[in-house]
């Protein structure tokens, strides 16, 4: 049993235990296993919790003149509506959707435009995705690559998804589908 062990080099804590009486018996490279080479925190090896006698008895406040501080300190439950100014130092303006369109760009519940970019292979491939997309997905789709072809003077390959009103456009396109959502008042 213990030179199955040896040659499986899987060592559990149960393994490691029992191989330590029989330490002097195995070559150099199996004894120098540690203990620091097992994981020791799991919930099934803590402690289980005591009596709940022996902690600390506890009083439970329900409205104490001290829990407005407390209550500063806490995130609120919800996002704020914004206040209506004419401009907004960071460029930021509030949804006004022209009453004409077949479709509209929904906001996050952060009041931001969802056009997200995506990288993956290392930053090789970058997708710009527009989600919250509500109405005629297709004609904001022809829009978006009528305006980005004639940008760049060359097509792109986009993807529409009906079900979940996205669509992904290949390439960095982020700037110019803000700029192009926040003309028609998204």
């Amino acid at each position: 049993m213990a030179l199955r062990m040896v040659c499986s080099k899987t060592f559990s804590l149960n393994r490691i235990v029992s191989l330590h009486s029989i330490n002097h018996h195995l070559p150099k490279p199996v004894q120098n296993v540690t203990a620091a080479s097992v994981r020791w925190s799991s919930f099934r090896s803590s402690e289980p919790v005591g009596e709940l006698a022996q902690y600390p008895e506890v009083e439970v406040v329900r409205n104490p003149p001290e829990w407005k501080y407390v209550e500063r300190l806490l995130a609120p439950r919800t996002v704020p509506k914004p206040t209506a100014k004419d401009a907004y130092p960071s460029g930021w303006k509030p949804a006004n959707p022209q009453p004409g369109l077949k479709y509209v760009v929904q906001r996050t519940k952060n009041h931001m435009l969802p056009v997200y970019l995506r990288r993956s292979f290392r930053g090789q491939r970058r997708i710009t995705a527009i989600r919250h997309v509500e109405g005629d997905i297709w004609l904001l789709e022809a829009e978006l690559r009528y305006h980005i072809e004639r940008q760049l003077n060359r097509p792109i390959i986009t993807r529409v998804n009906e079900m979940s009103g996205q669509i992904e456009l290949k390439g960095d396109h982020v700037a110019f589908v803000e700029k192009f959502l926040l003309e028609k008042g998204m």
